[in-house]
């Protein structure tokens, strides 16, 4: 067992290291107790002085104390009860993100013994850590696409929370995946996370009429500037492989076959202040993504996406959602080039609703070739089920809702006139709107079943009036 103490606030807290078994009897892993081991007192905690005199750490077993003692330093500077209770609860929570232990109880005690003060407290925290080697089979839902997968990894490898994990996938779509990644957290405030991984990935685009294999190299490094404020510095060398899936492919797609390499930095940046991923109420959520391709390799480009999320509720079940996102590519001067696989593609269940996926934008003999930039915008309506069957239950997990979406792809020529550009995205939109059913599968994912009336579209186009099908991780 790992035990930290602190004989004075002031004072960094040092560290014994001592693995023998206390003996601290404790409530449930979410129970959060005052008073006597085995006691309950309920008691007002308004103005309530107190302090943290000692922190134990029960069940470590290969867990490295230094990075315990780190996580749980912050709790010594609590003033009050109430400012214990939060500060456990967060701890809790920090401790669970190290990737080492689960099942996480608190218990807090009055202090005693050596070191007592007179409003001391001593918080234990109860802990399980995860098993050597973990693995399993599982499905996987994205893009349109069910996979199965299967994995094996090794958390809290080296007792610092480093990760070891290998996975193969196979989907519905005859994409198919291996990587094997080394995960290992940072130290500091930003709880930055380094991950080094090795992938290929094998995939069928049927609507551009060719099948890539890519093979390469990612380092990401993941941290946080501000609460819910995420970054991703990622650099990326990958080996891509085109080919075309029948003869009958166009000409555009057959030109572009063969190998190709890319070497690009990448810059991910997230911030989701909505109250929930699936079916939020409340709350906007804003990505983007930029891409510099071109430091190695025969592949350049500079690449950026956007998108923008607003909830607004209207009513007590009934929410208002806007979305808009966007992309653009621009190639570099030099003998660089760009892969059909790089484009922008417009079309489909997961963005713009009522086209065929990739059916949007430029085509030649039924293939779908891609475009440097692009922008799509929605607008829905979510109520819950009419008459809330299963309300509180299964029900809950059902929303219909009304859309309007809109967008325009394309290689257009943008001058330094805002005005004119403004008006060449305005030109040739293509418009839909419907009446659908979503349901939430879990909190990453969801499913729309909807009917679509495409409004206007472009000749070349492919409108998909009717029923439509989408399931996957993030939609427009």
């Amino acid at each position: 067992m790992g035990t930290v103490h602190a004989k004075d606030q002031q004072k960094p807290p040092v560290v014994e290291d001592q693995r023998e078994n206390l003996g601290i009897n404790g409530p449930g892993d979410d129970d959060v107790c005052s008073g006597k081991t085995g006691q309950h007192k309920f008691v007002s905690l308004d103005g309530l002085q107190a302090r943290v005199d000692k922190i134990h750490i029960d069940g470590l077993v290969r867990t490295k104390d230094d990075i315990v003692v780190e996580t749980v330093r912050d709790l010594f500077k609590a003033k009050d009860f109430q400012e214990v209770i939060v500060g456990a609860h967060a701890i809790r929570g920090k401790l669970e993100a190290l990737g080492c232990f689960r099942n996480i109880g608190i218990f807090i005690d009055t202090s005693s013994g050596p070191g007592a003060t007179p409003n001391g407290l001593e918080v234990t925290f109860h802990v399980r850590e995860l098993k050597r080697i973990i693995g399993g089979v599982n499905s996987l839902i994205g893009n349109n696409e069910g996979s199965l997968v299967v994995g094996m990894k090794m958390p809290n490898l080296f007792g610092r929370g480093e990760k070891l994990q290998t996975e193969y996938s196979y989907g519905s779509k005859r994409t198919t995946g291996f990587n094997v990644s080394l995960s290992k957290p940072l130290r500091g405030k930003m709880n930055s996370v380094f991950t080094s991984t090795i992938f290929q990935v094998g995939s069928e685009w049927p609507w551009s009429g060719y099948k890539q294999i890519e093979r390469g190299l990612l380092f990401d490094v993941a941290f946080t500037s501000a609460p819910k404020v995420k970054h991703n510095l990622q650099w990326e060398a990958a080996w891509r492989d085109l080919s075309t899936l029948t003869r009958s492919a166009a000409f555009q797609v057959r030109e572009q076959a063969g190998p190709s390499l890319k070497s690009s930095l990448r810059h991910i940046l997230s911030v989701d202040r909505r109250d929930a991923p699936i079916f939020p109420t409340t709350g906007a959520l804003f990505q983007l993504t930029t891409e510099f391709a071109g430091l190695g390799g025969n592949v350049g480009f500079f690449k950026n996406e956007m998108l923008l999320q607003g909830n607004f509720p209207l009513t007590s079940d009934m929410v208002i959602q806007g979305a808009i996102q966007a992309g653009l590519l621009k190639r570099l001067t030099n003998d660089k080039v760009v892969s059909m696989c790089d484009e922008f593609f417009l079309g489909g269940p997961l963005n713009l609703r009522g086209f065929e996926t990739r059916g949007v934008g430029p085509h030649s003999d039924g293939c779908a070739l891609g475009a440097d930039a692009y922008w799509a915008g929605a607008v829905h309506v979510y109520t819950p089920l009419p008459f809330r069957p299963g309300k509180g239950s299964f029900g809950d997990l059902f929303r219909t809702h009304c859309f309007f979406n809109a967008g325009n792809i394309g290689n257009f020529n943008f001058t330094d006139d805002y005005q004119h550009n403004l008006k060449i995205l305005g030109t040739d939109l293509r418009m839909a709107y419907g009446i659908g059913l979503a349901l939430r599968l879990g909190h990453m994912a969801r499913v729309e079943l909807n009917y679509c009336i495409p409004v206007s579209f472009k000749r070349g186009d492919r409108p998909a009036p009717g029923i439509q099908f989408g399931i996957g991780l993030q939609f427009l």
